[in-house]
């Protein structure tokens, strides 16, 4: 059997993280069992349903790289399938056409109420002769469900959940417009696409019961279900947005690689042993239902935050240098030019380290690409006082002489300085690093000598050391 899951998103909205996770579930899944992971866009909510949305889904799921197999259904062109369903159940008479009025129906939910029951339909059409039906009333059609034993829905993450058919009413399978609902073009739909497994949130565990009593109206096989825990936020409420629930290009806006976001919301309600932080290919190597907890996961934005770090360090630097270079360009007005990508790719490994998101990769490396006179701010002024520009301008006397120029040449020179002279070595590092860069923190100031090369350490120093 090939395996089959589907993300079906209605386009109503962004693509939030909740239902990013839910897609990368069965992502990942699809692939672990080298199956195919199919993209339909439940869209016959022509009210709420937008192409803004749609665009939203698409390309968000594109910079996560969940890419789909084949060409994305929508549910509102097989609307006319859904109703071909419908029909062929009146026909068999597994459902029946419902001549109640709203009003009717108001009545019914309302005398529930007062029974203290549950608010579900009273089946009084179920066997009516459809030449009772009252005039100018459009009717729905309704399945005909079990009326008494159990639906049993193995889930592959709740276990074994059992239903018992009377809690269960005879569902609206198609509107008096002749529209379908979720229901039966959800049912529909998974069935002409050959869906294996249903992976989605455990909000729609309710949803399984009735669907499989569709499926079995019509003779089709039941697709496996794995309903998946919803994400909460750290305080253990629903996940909102004040927990960060935003959707996914939020967080490619704010800085985050899309493989750290796979490994974060893989993590979320996964788990495999202690292994924290892995990549997709290991994500796709180990995932299996078996693993998903049937607890809600907590989302924690300085988790994440930790996550992103890890594997901004873990990408290639050529990668993070394109990242980096159109913010660098707006920042400094201009485009970069060569030298600013080289002495980039140069500081990269001692960049990468020091930053949790591309715009603190993008701050850290301002000072590769600065113009002479460099901007310098505050603080690393108030190291620019009279003795150490007198220092700084001895030691480039010393620097120099140089002929080899890389960090441990660098560091000998300044060290043997440093000895000579009789002082520490911070006395002449943190100015220099004010001079070389504009601030008091950067990379390793050895680093940053090698970084900008000879002939712009020389210039940088001497701007600072005038005066």
């Amino acid at each position: 059997m090939t395996v089959v899951t589907r993300f079906a998103p209605s386009p109503t909205g962004l693509l939030h993280l909740g239902t990013a996770r839910v897609a990368l579930f069965n992502w990942l899944y699809a692939r672990h069992h080298g199956g195919k992971f199919l993209l339909r866009l439940e869209d016959t909510d022509r009210k709420r349903s937008t192409e803004e949305a749609v665009s939203a889904i698409i390309d968000g799921l594109a910079w996560l790289g969940l890419d789909w197999d084949g060409e994305i259904v929508r549910q509102s062109e097989r609307m006319e399938r859904h109703a071909e369903i419908a029909r062929r159940l009146l026909k068999e008479g597994k459902a029946y056409r419902c001549y109640c009025t709203p009003e009717e129906l108001a009545e019914m939910r309302e005398a529930a109420r007062e029974r203290g029951s549950p608010v579900l339909y009273d089946g009084r059409w179920r066997d009516r002769d459809p030449s009772e039906a009252p005039v100018g009333v459009s009717s729905t059609i309704r399945i005909k469900s079990p009326l008494a034993g159990e639906t049993v829905i193995k889930d592959r993450v709740q276990g074994t959940v059992t239903v018992a058919n009377r809690q269960l009413d005879d569902m609206v399978l198609s509107r008096s417009d002749g529209t379908a609902t979720y229901m039966l073009s959800a049912v529909v739909d998974d069935h002409d696409m050959r869906v294996t497994h249903v992976i989605r949130g455990d909000d729609h565990l309710n949803n399984a019961a009735r669907q499989a009593i569709l499926f079995q109206a019509l003779g089709w096989t039941v697709p496996e279900f794995a309903h998946v825990p919803l994400i909460h936020g750290a305080d253990g409420t629903k996940l909102s947005k004040r927990h960060g629930a935003v959707g996914v290009e939020t967080y490619r806006d704010e800085g985050y690689l899309p493989e750290a976001i796979r490994n974060y919301l893989a993590r979320l309600g996964w788990s495999r042993g202690d292994e924290e932080l892995f990549t997709t290919e290991q994500a796709v190597e180990w995932f299996d239902l078996d693993r998903v907890g049937r607890g809600a996961a907590r989302f924690d934005l300085d988790k994440l935050r930790s996550v992103n770090a890890h594997h901004i360090q873990q990408a290639r630097d050529s990668r993070l240098v394109e990242a980096i270079r159109g913010p660098l360009a707006e920042r400094r007005g201009r485009a970069l030019k060569d030298r600013d990508l080289e002495r980039l790719t140069a500081a990269m490994p001692e960049l990468k380290p020091r930053a949790k998101s591309i715009p603190e990769l993008v701050e850290g490396a301002l000072f590769v690409v600065r113009d002479r006179p460099i901007e310098i701010d505050e603080k690393a002024a108030e190291l620019l006082d009279a003795d150490a520009k007198s220092l700084l301008r001895d030691l480039a006397g010393v620097l120099e002489t140089l002929g080899d120029w890389n960090p441990s040449a660098i560091e000998t020179a300044i060290r043997g300085y440093v000895a000579e002279n009789g002082i520490r070595l911070g006395a002449v590092a943190q100015p220099l690093r004010a001079s070389l860069t504009g601030r008091t923190t950067s990379p390793g100031i050895f680093d940053v000598l090698a970084i900008l090369g000879k002939g712009e350490s020389l210039g940088r120093i001497g701007d600072a050391g005038e005066g």
